[in-house]
């Protein structure tokens, strides 16, 4: 599930006229308590032939001012690469692309693969550095920003933002009887608990959550589940029902 699936009722007749007047039009997500914003442009590769561009975790009227300065670059006939640094983005900053796998798509571009009826589309994510210069791929990178940039030209088989060594909750059951993961409870102290549902409390196991990933990668697709939500699926395969619980539920 998209976070973004909420602009499917976006008016089509507005995107087109935003993409006729200035080149594309931007799509944007604010921030929650856990993930970060992020913004995309749409009609780039509709209009110019140039892959519709991506960035997160700055706010909302920075990533809109970014996007369309980079839409400004591509309507001037440069083609953004990805093995060059661009200044002229950021006052104080440099920023660099890399390419969007083909596989993030659906978790971040709802409304554009749904605009564009397609399955795919080339699209570059916009990198920008630490308050040192740095890259998030770089030695001493800052850690608070470590996790602000999901960077998705990697990570396929493991999208979750955290370290693969987090300690999550799972089950006997799982661990031992190779029983699958029915439901995943991200809670309000941002704990994951990996469920098999037909366990007790003296069922409860830690491990990595890696492991957990490792043995089935359907688990990918609710990466993004929000603190205080859970989801549920009947079996491995089956799509997954998110919903939000009170404090008082768990």
């Amino acid at each position: 599930m998209s976070k973004d699936n909420n602009h499917q009722c976006r008016d089509e007749s507005k995107t087109r006229s935003h993409i006729e007047e200035y080149g594309c039009s931007v799509i944007m997500i604010e921030a929650s308590d856990y993930n970060p914003s992020f913004a995309y442009s749409i009609g780039l590769w509709e209009k110019f032939g140039h892959p519709e561009i991506i960035s997160f975790g700055l706010s909302i009227t920075t990533l809109h001012g970014v996007i369309n300065d980079v839409a400004e670059i591509v309507k001037s006939g440069r083609k953004i690469e990805t093995e060059a640094n661009y200044d002229e983005i950021f006052g104080n900053g440099e920023a660099r692309f890399i390419h969007v796998l083909p596989g993030y798509l659906k978790n971040y571009f709802g409304y554009a693969l749904d605009f564009y009826n397609l399955p795919e589309f080339p699209a570059l994510q916009l990198i920008w550095t630490d308050r040192h210069g740095k890259f998030p791929w770089e030695s001493d990178f800052e850690e608070k920003f470590k996790f602000r940039q999901h960077l998705l030209d990697r990570n396929l088989d493991f999208k979750f933002r955290e370290e693969k060594n987090l300690a999550i909750f799972t089950t006997r059951q799982w661990l031992e009887e190779n029983k699958p993961i029915l439901k995943v409870v991200h809670d309000h102290e941002s704990d994951w608990q990996f469920l098999t549902g037909d366990q007790f409390p003296e069922d409860i196991r830690l491990v990595a959550l890696e492991e957990v990933i490792k043995r089935d990668a359907t688990l990918n697709e609710i990466f993004n589940l929000e603190y205080g939500e859970f989801a549920e699926r009947r079996f491995i395969g089956d799509n997954w029902a998110r919903n939000h619980f009170e404090v008082d539920e768990e």
